[in-house]
């Protein structure tokens, strides 16, 4: 009787131990994409057109690959956030639906599509490229702009970095230390916090420097690429530690520091990227006084709004030798004017019309022009189907740089990465630093 109480329960234990590892399997199971897709396709495999060309857009609704038949559908055609023509309940007989669009002046012609299927609705979207090579800012250049940020830089480093250092043993590698790492930016104690990485190897080596996209969040900083021999420094932005517990940064995401980007906006000296630029140039300055540091290679790279930081520092410090910036925000604030998409955070398509005062201090700000001050080479790689960044407003800022630049597109891509982009985005950083992977 023992005996067979003891299998039971042995029985029991092992059950549990099945049905635990099935459930946390169940678990691990990813969600990926949808059945029911709404193919958008224009007549150019490049999606490119001349000015006064006719664009011609195929729009497809699919389930399992499938074309599925009088499926209702609706649509907004036009420049970028500016549609001109709309129509809702068109059924797609056949299952298939053709828009002819065009445009006579630069910029970019999207055709959106809702699809209704059941209950759900699902989404597609395609953007024709009209000249984009002509596109140049609205936004204006303020005269004093390069003597305004020189001289807020200088009064900056009136106040000493103050490192502190502090290792991080379990994220430490065989290769790599791992320090949290925090620096004074422009008045005492007011710092940035960041993730330092440096080979355990003696030696020197070049040096990358990570800039935020929007958010409030944690880093884990970049381990790998200082496996390969380079010093990485991943920073934040806002003033805190960020090694800290995941519902920190929500609740401040949250609370204190939601929609940070418009804050004091008016004011050209409190304006809450102010500290932000002034904070990547002092990550140079930390970067620089390194021993570890060969003084030879030093890049920066981020996207959306760290693609803004990226050419920002780049644009400020000469001794960045390269950039990579990944569908960029903060572009050509002003097209709002003109009625063409701006980039992220819209400032007046979406927070009302400025004041006088408003208007000057966005154009310290710009993108576009901290792009007309690069000479160090850059990468830069975006889609044409970004909604947060539209590329109307980051080809104004491409078309500017006279730097040595290249642009990698990915065209049906929207705020994100594809595989392939990052793969050739990481590889270009590597070669820059004459590192292999």
């Amino acid at each position: 009787m023992l005996t067979e109480c003891l299998i039971i329960t042995v029985m029991k234990k092992i059950l549990f131990i099945l049905g635990f590892l099935c459930y946390s399997l169940a678990q691990m199971a990813q969600i990926r994409g949808n059945e029911i897709c709404v193919i958008v396709s224009p007549d150019h495999l490049d999606w490119n057109y001349k000015l006064g060309e006719k664009c011609t857009f195929v729009i497809r609704v699919c389930k399992a690959q499938n074309l599925l038949p009088d499926v209702t559908v609706d649509y907004e055609l036009g420049p970028e956030m500016y549609p001109i023509e709309k129509r809702k309940g068109i059924v797609l007989k056949g299952g298939e639906l053709t828009l002819k669009g065009i445009m006579g002046a630069p910029g970019f012609l999207r055709c959106k599509i809702t699809a209704h299927v059941g209950d759900k609705s699902y989404e597609g979207l395609a953007t024709a490229a009209f000249a984009p090579e002509e596109l140049r800012p609205v936004t204006e250049f303020p005269v004093n702009f390069q003597e305004f940020w020189a001289t807020e830089l200088l009064k900056a480093r009136e106040t000493p970095l103050k490192p502190f250092m502090l290792l991080i043993p379990e994220r430490c590698t065989d290769k790599v230390n791992v320090y949290q790492v925090s620096f004074q930016v422009d008045r005492p104690e007011s710092r940035f916090y960041g993730i330092l990485c440096i080979p355990k190897k003696e030696g020197k080596y070049p040096a990358l420097l990570r800039v935020p996209g929007a958010g409030v969040r944690p880093y884990a900083g970049d381990v790998y690429t200082a496996s390969l021999g380079a010093i990485t420094l991943e920073v934040g932005i806002h003033g805190i530690p960020v090694t800290m517990d995941q519902v920190v940064y929500d609740n401040l995401a949250n609370g204190a520091l939601n929609c940070y980007w418009t804050f004091c906006r008016n004011d050209l000296k409190t304006f809450y990227y102010h500290r932000v630029i002034i904070g990547a140039l002092r990550a140079v300055d930390l970067i620089c006084s390194l021993p570890q540091f060969n003084h030879q290679a030093l890049g920066v790279t981020g996207s959306s709004q760290g693609g803004a930081l990226s050419v920002m520092t780049a644009a400020l410090d000469s001794r960045v030798t390269f950039l990579a910036a990944v569908h960029p925000a903060l572009c050509d604030h002003e097209a709002y004017f003109k009625k063409r998409a701006a980039g992220w955070p819209h400032y007046f398509y979406y927070y009302g019309k400025p004041d006088a005062k408003e208007l000057e201090v966005t154009r310290y700000y710009d993108t576009a022009n901290f792009a007309r001050c690069l000479t160090a080479p850059g990468w830069f790689s975006w889609g044409y189907n970004d909604e947060v960044c539209p590329p109307t407003s980051m080809f104004a800022v491409y078309n500017v740089v006279s730097s040595p630049k290249e642009f990698h597109p990915y065209l049906q891509t929207g705020h994100y990465w594809y595989q392939e982009q990052w793969d050739e985005w990481e590889s270009w950083l590597l070669e820059k630093m004459n590192l292999k992977d």
